[in-house]
């Protein structure tokens, strides 16, 4: 799937996939972008969409979001097909706050061409809050139903 440069706002310069309703509209939007170390990140605002009657922000945001972040971790511009997520796993640290910087880094730890392994840490303005891990399955052309 095509990446999307965005090119104003707080997120000039990074990339999201707007073909993923899902992540793009609904429960984001994410965004992606390649490091100077040539490693990726992925990032997002926390907004009161995303928060839930504790204030910090629902677990399922950030478990969406980690599902987000595998994808973005371990793209390269060599991606052109679809994924699928067939593991995933997470344990959670500690609470996001609204308007706090949500970003993922991590590693793809192996792995071959039809299958990545990717494991990574989400932070909120630099605090821990989740770490993660999963199995993404690659795909030459998404799912018929």
């Amino acid at each position: 799937m095509a990446a999307k440069l965005i090119t104003e706002g707080e997120f000039a310069g990074w990339s999201t996939w707007p073909g993923e309703a899902f992540e793009h509209d609904t429960a984001g939007p994410f965004y992606l972008k390649q490091e100077e170390d040539g490693k990726m990140v992925a990032a997002f605002r926390a907004e009161a969409k995303h928060m839930n009657a504790g204030g910090v922000v629902h677990g399922g945001a950030l478990m969406t979001f980690a599902d987000f972040a595998l994808f973005a971790l371990a793209h390269d511009d060599e991606d052109d097909g679809y994924g699928l997520t067939v593991a995933f796993t997470s344990e959670f640290l500690a609470g996001a706050l609204e308007g706090e910087l949500i970003e993922a880094r991590g590693e793809v730890v192996g792995g071959g061409r039809s299958i990545k392994f990717v494991r990574g840490l989400v932070t909120s303005d630099g605090r821990p809050v989740l770490n993660f891990s999963g199995t993404i399955k690659k795909r030459s052309k998404k799912a018929s139903t």
